[in-house]
């Protein structure tokens, strides 16, 4: 009889274990679409039904704010905390962000209205399948050019179009960005310096209609989350900050308005160890058949050589084990990971990685040689766990 092998081989999880985002009833994508259409614009759909429509809309998005990380710094975040309970209409609960869980793919999904297998920009780096190369999509490099890239006009575009008062309220950074003009561009766009100054003139801004719609934006709660993690002082403060920001711009909200804080993922604070930290460059395993490494260290979009995808796929199912979800691309559209079944975009298909990987446990994958600054963030986010799946969506009404 066969001896027990000392260590079992580790068994790879089931696809259908992963939480999947709520498209269609309750993501990031369906927020902009249900607050315009309560405002009169024609062709959207009101999907978050738990929203009651408002003359004025304000949405703010504070960038890495998750919805575990608010509920447990209470002390930091008093204002924001008293409005937990009346969450998406009174409901108590969160939005999904969408698959993965990134600011670039996040703020195209709020923007357009769309699942990231509409809008197509489906991680932090994927291929261009017209050049082969990786595409930065929050850098926006190499340079692409947007729409065609994004086709689809913003839900901001569309409201303009309808006579809603439509702005947007960011820093001077981001006004001419291909991001911000594939995702976010429609009305008038006001740069401003300072998160006070931003709040000042959102309120402005939402009496300057009889119907508006404002989005506002802040980046620093991510910004330290990346650099020092979110159980740092730096990021503690950067709460208490922007705690005070949401109150500032709520005692200031014109009648007959509604204003929703949102964030675009959560985040977890990974160790530095080999354990918790597994480098692709080092990992002659993980490389084996392996052209292009996209996407992030907790959300990964793996490209093969051309014949050797199953061979990747049997590969990673067996290094990762029971630490990452692991698919093939058709797998991972199948089971509904960038949007509903049967909504990818045909010009998508091929943006997704021949594998993709989604962590499960508090693991990532680094590449220290081909990411080098990205392999040094203390906080990271990506996957479809509730930490960085899980955001707010506080609800304000005047």
């Amino acid at each position: 009889m066969a001896a027990e092998p000392l260590w079992p081989e580790p068994v790879p999880l089931a696809l259908s274990s992963a939480p999947l985002p709520q498209y269609g009833s309750g993501s990031l994508a369906d927020l902009l679409p249900t607050l315009a259409a309560g405002q009169g614009v024609p062709d959207l759909t009101a999907t978050i039904t738990e929203l009651t429509p408002a003359d004025r809309n304000c949405v703010f998005l504070i960038d890495g704010l998750g919805w575990e990380q608010l509920k447990a710094h209470p002390d930091e975040a008093p204002y924001m905390t008293s409005l937990l309970a009346t969450s998406r209409g009174s409901t108590g609960r969160p939005l999904t962000a969408g698959f993965p869980a990134t600011t670039a793919t996040s703020l195209a999904s709020v923007g357009t209205g769309l699942p990231p297998s509409a809008h197509g920009l489906p991680g932090y780096t994927v291929r261009d399948p017209a050049t082969g190369a990786l595409m930065n999509q929050l850098r926006w490099k190499p340079w692409t050019a947007p729409h065609v890239w994004q086709p689809y006009p913003t839900v901001f575009t569309l409201a303009d179009a309808a006579g809603v008062h439509t702005a947007q309220v960011s820093s001077p950074t981001f006004q001419h960005t291909p991001l911000t003009k594939v995702a976010l561009s429609g009305g008038s766009f006001f740069g401003r310096l300072s998160g006070e100054d931003r709040m000042d003139l959102a309120a402005e801004q939402l009496a300057a209609g009889d119907r508006s719609l404002v989005y506002t934006y802040y980046s620093e709660v991510d910004g330290k989350g990346h650099r020092f993690g979110v159980d740092s002082d730096a990021w503690r403060g950067q709460l208490m900050y922007v705690d005070r920001l949401v109150q500032r711009l709520a005692e200031q909200l014109p009648p007959r308005t509604a204003l929703y804080v949102t964030a675009d993922h959560g985040m977890i604070d990974i160790p530095f160890d080999e354990e918790s930290r597994l480098d692709f460059d080092e990992d002659w395993e993980l490389r084996a058949g392996v052209a292009l490494l996209g996407g992030e260290g907790r959300a990964r979009h793996v490209y093969a050589v051309p014949g050797a995808a199953a061979d990747v796929l049997t590969v990673w199912r067996e290094v990762l084990g029971e630490r990452f979800w692991v698919a093939s691309r058709d797998e991972a559209i199948a089971e509904g990971w960038f949007g509903p079944p049967g909504a990818m975009d045909e010009r998508v298909y091929g943006r997704i990685g021949d594998v993709v990987a989604a962590a499960h446990d508090d693991v990532v994958i680094t590449a220290s040689v081909r990411e080098p600054h990205e392999s040094q963030m203390v906080g990271m986010h990506g996957s479809m766990t509730p930490v960085e799946q899980l955001v707010p969506l506080l609800e304000v009404r005047s």
